[in-house]
């Protein structure tokens, strides 16, 4: 499983098997079933997610059996959802909506998809974006990504509706794409083991 992913899970079960939780985590779930792949430490064979809350403060990090998940959601599959965007009134959906039909993305190699708030409600249908929302775009990169490549894709995420943040999720770390696309080390590499300062995402415990 892959950071970012969205499970639809067995509430009851979720929350059986986890510490007990703030009252408002299970109030999420019962509105939406669904749970975030985050990184962190998770008990064996099991997969670190988090619940996200109606208030931006409200996160919480628990673990998911794989016998709980009913259902996997990928940001890339999301893309197939874009009718559902309320362009009207969440400018971060018309951003995405527009980086979608942007011949940069349409034709990139990587696999990409909106993530956060506008990924959340593209998955359960629930109503979660704002108009205060940034996009949080997802880009998985598996082999490596040029930091030219990087500058062309971040110019396209300017002067849109809403603020873009694209996290590129690599082999051994995650990172922003417009630190890695600035040329300006060190940025933040955020590893299994936490968050680090590093001037090379493909190499971080050397950089």
């Amino acid at each position: 499983m892959r950071i970012h992913y969205l499970f639809e899970i067995d509430v009851q079960r979720f929350l059986e098997g986890n510490p007990p939780a703030p009252a408002w985590v299970a109030e999420s779930l019962k509105a939406a079933p669904f749970v975030v792949v985050r990184r962190g430490p998770a008990a064996r064979n099991q997969v670190p997610v988090g619940v996200r809350g109606a208030e931006r403060h409200q996160r919480w990090g628990g673990s998911c059996d794989p016998r709980w998940v009913r259902r996997i959601v990928t940001p890339a599959a999301l893309l197939n959802a874009l009718s559902r965007l309320r362009v009207d009134s969440i400018p971060a959906m018309r951003s995405l909506a527009i980086l979608a039909n942007h011949e940069s993305w349409k034709t990139l190699a990587h696999i990409w998809g909106p993530g956060g708030s506008v990924g959340f409600e593209l998955a359960t249908g629930h109503p979660t974006a704002k108009p205060a929302s940034d996009l949080d775009v997802v880009l998985y990169v598996d082999g490596y990504l040029s930091v030219e490549d990087a500058e062309v894709l971040h110019a396209t995420t300017k002067n849109l509706p809403a603020a873009v943040d694209v996290r590129v999720e690599a082999p051994l770390c995650g990172f922003s794409l417009s630190e890695y696309a600035s040329r300006a080390p060190p940025m933040l590499l955020r590893t299994n083991s936490g968050v680090v300062l590093g001037k090379n995402p493909w190499h971080p415990i050397r950089s």
